[in-house]
């Protein structure tokens, strides 16, 4: 499939009412409004073609950006192409949902969320942070550092309640998912969560929101969640 042919198809599977959504969370135009699950029929015809992903990320499109990231072959991008597209995500759907999604897919997926995480920009720290998510959520816990991950949490608890709203998003979601995927470092990601207690995240025009993990936690423990590890990270 070429790119025009996508772009079409695209197109044609958007819906009005997603596309509110999508605005209202924070996407611009140019957008469709496709659901995702609409796209799997395309993805599976495309399978992973990396020229297609960077065509369609470069566009600029919200639906098509997030296709670029199910089309994407993580293997093959550099740091300097994470770091592009990173660039390019304008908003957190695209920044932890399409870009963090596709990193931690790829062999170099730690270090280039480690230099996020240290940038000081609130979308790079949020895709470092939830890099993390996805990769704790996805492989073996001997792939991690247990120290490196303490240490972590340790920032975590120091700095979650000063970092910029989408970041302290992430980060709460880090000690939720280390509690819950991790288990060496469960006890201590607990008490991380007791420490931190509720997060305030503002939205515009709209109620606060609070976050709190340890109310999390306990839920996906009383589900019998504990060790929890997808087999794919993205759909």
């Amino acid at each position: 499939m070429d790119f025009e042919t996508v772009m079409q198809e695209l197109e044609a599977l958007g819906k009005e009412r997603l596309k509110k959504m999508y605005i209202g969370n924070g996407a611009h135009e140019p957008v469709f409004g496709v659901a995702t699950g609409a796209m799997k029929p395309i993805a599976k015809k495309i399978k992973k073609d990396q020229p297609l992903a960077e065509q369609l990320y470069a566009t600029g499109n919200y639906d098509a950006m997030y296709f670029a990231g199910i089309i994407a072959d993580p293997k093959a991008m550099t740091e300097e192409d994470f770091d592009r597209w990173m660039d390019g995500a304008y908003f957190y759907m695209l920044s932890d949902y399409v870009v963090a999604v596709t990193l931690a897919e790829a062999d170099i997926a730690q270090a280039v969320a480690d230099k996020w995480i240290a940038s000081g920009e609130e979308l790079r720290m949020s895709a470092g942070w939830s890099c993390y998510c996805w990769l704790l959520g996805n492989r073996k816990d001997n792939e991690f550092d247990a120290s490196k991950l303490a240490d972590m949490l340790d920032q975590v608890e120091k700095t979650i309640h000063d970092a910029p709203d989408r970041t302290k998003s992430a980060m709460n979601n880090f000690i939720y998912t280390v509690a819950i995927s991790y288990v060496p470092l469960h006890d201590k990601a607990v008490e991380t969560a007791k420490a931190v207690g509720p997060v305030e995240i503002k939205r515009d025009k709209k109620k606060s929101s609070i976050l709190n993990a340890s109310e999390n936690i306990q839920k996906e423990i009383d589900r019998g969640k504990l060790g929890f590890k997808r087999k794919y990270v993205r759909c």
